[in-house]
């Protein structure tokens, strides 16, 4: 009796122990070599519609006044020229999208901490609904997103204005995620199991009370 009663239960709690997971798809800006695509991100702008953003060099301009590319993470531009200079008379907005899939995964015990630079500024957008905003590019800020997230596939926008400027006026869009988890949805043999381990329980308690 005690041997079943010890089954019931583990079977019952391993519906309850399904493990957190990273999210997948949730990747910095910049990874791959330098001058080529980030095919992980989209861009869209007035001037570059539906295109891949450039992996920037490391110590070239405007790297330094831009926080320094590392292992972890790089700078990403509109065109391969990375000094290029844009907007001289107005404003212009470039949208860097990243999409990733929690097919299987609870959406609602989604969330990610992350860093954003931008020059300019940049506004984080989850499913369309305002993250976070965030100027310059000499430093990083921090942001978290705990809501918002749903089944299937999410998309994060980053939306960047760059300031007009006539001349020396490049721009571009750093991203770093430190941290991420979301819990997977139960398998089939899962909820077996715990059902099963519930109609032990039940049938045990019909048995003491027949005693």
């Amino acid at each position: 009796m005690k041997r079943t009663i010890i089954l019931a239960v583990l079977a019952i709690s391993a519906f309850s122990t399904v493990q957190a997971a990273n999210i997948n798809g949730l990747v910095n800006t910049g990874v791959g070599a330098s001058g080529t695509a980030d095919t992980h991100y989209t861009l869209s702008s007035a001037s570059t519609a539906n295109t891949v953003p450039v992996i920037t060099y490391n110590n070239q301009w405007p790297i330094s006044p831009w926080i320094g590319n590392d292992g972890t993470s790089k700078w990403i531009t509109p065109t391969a020229d990375q000094a290029q200079s844009f907007d001289a008379w107005s404003a212009g907005t470039y949208t860097y999208s990243l999409s990733f899939d929690l097919s299987g995964y609870k959406a609602d015990t989604a969330g990610f901490s992350a860093r954003v630079a931008a020059d300019n500024s940049v506004a984080v957008l989850l499913n369309n609904q305002l993250v976070s905003s965030a100027a310059g590019f000499t430093g990083w800020s921090s942001f978290t997103a705990n809501g918002g997230f749903i089944d299937g596939v999410n998309k994060l926008d980053f939306v960047v204005t760059n300031w007009a400027q006539n001349g020396g006026n490049p721009t571009g869009l750093r991203v770093e995620f430190t941290d991420s988890t979301v819990t997977p949805v139960p398998e089939p043999e899962t909820y077996a199991m715990m059902l099963g381990g519930l109609a032990l329980v039940g049938a045990i308690a019909r048995r003491r009370k027949t005693k």
